[in-house]
């Protein structure tokens, strides 16, 4: 360790991004180093206006933070959760002899270390001081081989971090002005974030424009004069190939080749009842052995890809459990484009090959995996298991979460996997013919497994996965005949292309160039938390808020969703990080143009002369029958999307996909609005209108008008199970009822209530609560019942289960607890098992990084608020004699118990 010190005197300064990494850096240096994380970024752009220095707050450009006047300089600030860290740092320095910066090898590392010495000031010799995995070994080569501080890396992570800002402020002002905030949620705009709304915007106007078309083909059974049986499908008839899904066009749903034969129910039938007595033999026979390769080791986007296959994982939650990996010493970086391996890490594996597969399963020389890297800024090894040997999974088990081993274990595999030898199959494919018409089978058997002993590869297309799963056929011979068991006539409806599922999304922003896998995770998060999209199933859905703000793009300012334009910003990016490009030069085309308009002057353009109108409306279609037979649209408002026929409208209800507002869809929604503006009749008791309507949450039943300025409208929302077209006006009576007393309990002598809940109707009486059975209604249910139902003992249904944290980070080195971002009853907040503390107002969930719930905990807890009481059991005391307790002594106690109260709920605020 030749770096520890330049002069006897003092311990050298080491400082990382995060304590899990410090803590695990500690064990490998020892004396003479002291090692502190920086908690992330200590310097950034200001949040705003107000967060500027007084200097620079009556600036034309002060709401940037940028100085576009002046070379694009960045006006840098330490926020205030950073200012009690930075202090920490300042005072550690003043003992060091020495200070390495040890934060990340990419971008974003680099940036952090060059505002750490920036800050600091350090009077002492520094180093900067890089590794991709945090091993002894590799951390005693780094301090014998650190460097400088890379400009290329700052500059580059610069310049995206200015023309990030540039483009979302001022893009996101625009939407703003424009189409406002729809649903009450600002709109936003950012470089790689509209590009990937704009690819899933588009997916889904192809599923709208999909005409689906049907046809039909034979499935059969055949049978070997041995009893052996197998199913092949019919491929032709007469010389007419039957089409495939694939041959039928998109948009018409028509075939593209007239000369293929495309079956309908009643010729499928036909050809059935023509072919049974037809005689058939093996007329092809063809065997092609083939070798499948293994895959590379991981990068950044191939993992979060995989671990969402295999494993579920979101991108978050995969780089989450990714960065906790690396933190403590079991994997290589994560943020890498690379598919290669050191060569320490190839020896590793091909020696964990010949000891767990055995030699027949090693290659004779190692394997290498070309990369696709391009750029200085990754790291250049893939991900893999830390150190030499690696560890094995099993080993790691306790030690490890259940995401931590799940992903380490997959990593371990696929590492292993990539070194080792092909996997050998054989596809035999068998025609056979009779009658006119010719069936085929194929299958695959694995005459070796090579790498799939260790590992197989997920798949984003299930029945390709399942097309590739290994099929025994018999052995049979050509010109052999074959007894046809049984003949079946099967529909097939084409499907519109799959919607994209993260995995598919990251893969296709990768494929494009568009923004680092890094960042894959913070974009699917952001995306999803401005409603732009939301997740059916495993599928990202966009709404028709994220339609709305596309098309916008796409109108005025299609260069900035363009995917070339926005592949060739990552490419400028990349050569400024080679020191190739200067950024200013760049920054000052992209924003003050170059012989074309830049970004200011087209925005300023655009706020005078954009028509939103046109943009925020939809055609859905044109009936042609009825009384109405206006243009249906569509149009997203203030308030979110709503439907219009001419004067009618009906609302749109959340969580309806738009491929599936079909024209049938939103005419009855249309109907729907129109009954509830036509009451459905007049309450007996106060004369009132009772109404019937339609929010964004469903129907439900109104009584009054919000005109009335003597009393509020009631509202009551239907059961469960209960269509529009079952309410009447006596069964809208009665939900107006709700919640209905139904009577005393004898025994209790409380009144029991009939409720319908958030989870379903229930009775209650006191503190005693009873869900109703499917068969009960809580408009009906009669005394007798309720109390019978009140008898039972009491079970723990429909409980909602505790909700899922947020996020979930690393342990605390406070409490040694997981980190939780969880949404409490007054907003998202951050606890450590002990403290709690709320985030910033203007603090975006999806972004929350470890290190900020760091910072954050820390200062709730050295403001002394926020942590939880622990119960301790006191010792017992002496009896004295009662007293009587003054009114003082009383008032005293009730305000205790009242400031208590507040505390406990301020933990969650």
């Amino acid at each position: 360790m030749a770096k520890k010190a330049d002069n006897g005197n003092g311990t050298a300064l080491v400082i990382v991004e995060s304590p899990a990494k410090a803590r695990t850096i500690s064990k490998f240096l020892g004396r003479g180093y002291t090692v502190e994380a920086s908690i992330g970024h200590v310097r950034d752009l200001p949040e705003g206006k107000k967060d500027l220095p007084e200097e620079f707050k009556d600036r034309s450009w002060a709401r940037l933070g940028v100085d576009v006047d002046n070379d694009f300089t960045p006006i840098y600030i330490v926020p205030a959760e950073k200012k009690k860290q930075v202090s920490k740092l300042k005072g550690l320095l003043k003992d060091a002899n020495a200070l390495f910066l040890a934060t990340d090898e990419d971008r974003e590392g680099e940036a952090i270390s060059w505002h750490l010495e920036q800050i600091l000031k350090p009077k002492v010799p520094v180093h900067r001081m890089v590794f991709h995995e945090i091993t002894k070994e590799a951390i005693e080569n780094a301090l014998a081989h650190p460097r400088q501080i890379d400009e290329g890396l700052v500059r580059a992570q610069e310049a995206r971090r200015i023309l990030d800002r540039l483009y979302g402020y001022e893009v996101s002002e625009l939407l703003w002005r424009k189409i406002g905030s729809p649903g009450g949620r600002r709109l936003s705009a950012g470089r790689v974030q509209s590009v990937a709304v704009r690819i899933i915007v588009e997916r889904e106007r192809e599923r709208r424009e999909f005409v689906s078309a049907t046809f039909w083909d034979l499935l059969a059974k055949f049978a070997t004069d041995k009893g052996e049986e197998f199913q092949a499908e019919l491929v032709s008839v007469e010389g007419r190939k039957i089409p495939a899904g694939r041959d039928f066009d998109p948009a018409t749903g028509k075939l593209k080749n007239a000369e293929l034969l495309q079956l309908d129910e009643l010729g499928a039938q036909q050809l059935v009842e023509r072919l049974r007595s037809a005689d058939f033999q093996i007329t092809g026979l063809e065997v092609k052995p083939f070798t499948e390769k293994p895959k590379a080791p991981f990068t950044t986007s191939t993992l979060q890809q995989e671990a969402n296959r295999k494993l579920g994982f979101t991108a978050r939650r995969t780089m989450s459990t990714a960065q906790s990996l690396y933190e403590n010493g079991h994997i290589t970086y994560m943020r890498t484009d690379s598919t290669k391996l050191a060569a320490e890490a190839v020896t590793a594996a091909r020696e964990l090959v010949l000891s767990e597969y055995g030699k027949n399963y090693l290659p004779e020389t190692p394997r290498v995996h070309a990369s696709k890297e391009k750029n200085a800024q990754e790291a250049h090894e893939a991900i893999r298991p830390a150190g030499h040997p690696f560890e094995l999974p099993e080993a790691l088990r306790n030690q490890l979460t259940p995401d931590g081993f799940r992903l380490f274990e997959l990593i371990w595999k696929r590492t292993i996997a990539s070194q080792m030898t092909d996997a050998r199959k054989r596809r035999i494919t068998i025609t056979i013919e009779g009658g006119g018409a010719v069936f085929q089978v194929s299958g695959t058997t694995i005459e070796f497994e090579g790498f799939l002993r260790a590992y197989v590869e997920g798949s984003d297309d299930p029945a390709a996965e399942l097309a590739d799963k290994e099929t025994l056929l018999p052995a049979v011979e050509q010109g052999q005949s074959v007894a046809c068991r049984d003949l079946e006539s099967i529909s097939h409806t084409t499907q519109p292309p799959a919607r994209y599922t993260e995995a598919s999304l990251t893969r296709k922003l990768e494929q494009e160039g568009i923004g680092r896998p890094s960042t894959y995770a913070s974009i699917i998060d952001t995306i999803q938390a401005r409603d732009y999209v939301f997740k059916k199933g495993n599928a990202l859905v966009p709404t028709w808020v994220a339609f709305c703000v596309v098309r916008f793009l796409e109108m005025h300012l299609g260069k900035l969703v363009d995917y070339e334009f926005t592949a060739q910003m990552e490419d400028l990016l990349d050569a400024i990080s080679r020191h190739e490009q200067q950024h200013v030069n760049y920054l000052r085309s992209f924003y003050f143009g170059n012989g074309q308009p830049g970004l200011k002057s087209t925005i300023e353009e655009k706020k005078e002369s954009v028509d939103i109108r046109e943009v925020a409306r939809f055609l859905i279609g044109e009936p042609t029958e009825g009384e109405h037979t206006e243009p249906v649209f569509l149009r997203v408002g203030r308030y979110g999307p709503f439907l219009e026929q001419g004067e009618r409208r009906g609302s749109v209800p959340d969580g309806l996909a738009p491929d599936e507002m079909t024209l049938a869809k939103a005419l009855e929604f249309i109907e729907q609005g129109q009954k509830a503006e036509e009451p459905l009749g007049e309450d007996p008791e106060t004369g009132r209108p009772v109404y019937i309507k339609s929010g964004r949450f469903g129907p439900y039943v109104q009584l009054g008008t919000s005109d009335d300025e003597e009393e509020k409208p009631k509202n009551a929302s239907l059961l469960k199970g209960m269509t529009v077209d079952d309410v009447t006006l006596e069964v809208a009576l009665k939900l107006l009822t709700l919640p209905r007393e139904v009577g005393q309990h004898p025994e209790m002598n409380e009144e029991i209530v009939a409720h319908n809940g958030r989870y379903g109707p229930y009775v209650k009486c006191g503190s005693e609560t009873r869900s109703l059975p499917a068969e009960l209604s809580p408009l009906d249910v009669t005394l007798e019942q309720a109390i019978h139902l009140l008898a039972q003992p009491k079970t723990r249904r429909g409980r909602a289960a505790p909700k899922e944290p947020l996020k979930t980070f690393d342990a605390s080195p406070v409490t040694n607890e997981p980190i939780k971002l969880l949404d409490g009853r007054y907003g998202p907040y951050v606890t450590d098992g002990e403290t709690n503390a709320s985030l910033p107002r203007d603090a975006s969930p999806e972004e929350l990084t470890f290190e900020q719930a760091l910072a954050l905990l820390a200062e709730r807890a050295a403001a002394g608020g926020g942590r939880k009481k622990k119960s301790k059991k006191k010792a017992a005391k002496k009896k004295t004699s009662t007293k009587k307790t003054t009114k003082k002594k009383t008032a005293k106690k009730k305000a205790a118990k009242k400031k208590s109260t507040t505390k406990k709920k301020s933990t969650e605020t």
